[in-house]
């Protein structure tokens, strides 16, 4: 089984990705095949709102989200990693979460008429196991941390947690010092525990 986590920051070998590598070192102690992507080096422009993945069942816009998109509907498990800006997650992880909603939404359904009501027959991502980490310095963290989770929650994923949030408190001055986080640490740790019995449990 494989696991893929996102470092949604602009900066590589920051506090976001020190945490999501936390949780992929404890998976792959526990024999899950894990990969890092870092969002910061990739061009992912934001959803048009053009409809086309409608009919195509694809996006319409060629960039790095294509690609990217596939890792995520190869994986098993999703780590969503994001620092906090302003209370909230960064533009581009907006934006492939956007066009990853809306294509895994019409990839496995198809739009009807006005007069109609839907019964959807599930997304793209349906019985994935998701987890949301966010890191900030100091405040922000539940409304970033609730986009994350809004985001699993309405793709038909099965979201883990841990014995607290996900979250990490660090980078007062622009530091990177998250492993000075030891709390942070233990509950990211857990989740990842967490993350890979739900795994084993809807493999058996």
């Amino acid at each position: 089984m494989k696991v893929i986590g996102f470092n949604g920051s602009p900066r590589e070998n920051g506090n976001t990705e020190f945490l999501v590598e936390t949780a992929l070192n404890q998976l792959r102690k526990r024999g899950f095949e894990t990969e890092l992507v870092r969002l910061g080096d990739k061009k992912i422009e934001q959803c048009s709102g053009c409809y086309s993945c409608v009919e195509k069942k694809e996006c319409s816009i060629t960039d790095d989200f294509s690609q990217i998109f596939q890792k995520m509907i190869e994986a098993d498990g999703i780590i969503l990693g994001s620092p906090v800006y302003h209370a909230s997650i960064p533009p581009k992880l907006k934006a492939l979460l956007d066009r990853a909603g809306f294509l895994g939404r019409w990839a496995a359904n198809d739009m009807k008429s006005e007069d109609s009501t839907y019964q959807w027959k599930g997304t793209a991502f349906s019985g994935k196991v998701v987890a949301p980490i966010t890191v900030a310095r100091r405040a922000g963290q539940t409304f970033a941390f609730a986009q994350l989770l809004l985001w699993a929650t309405v793709n038909d994923t099965i979201v883990v947690g841990s014995n607290y949030w996900n979250v990490g408190v660090a980078g007062t001055g622009g530091k990177v010092d998250a492993d000075q986080d030891t709390e942070g640490i233990g509950n990211i740790t857990h989740m990842a525990d967490n993350m890979a019995y739900v795994l084993n449990q809807l493999k058996k």
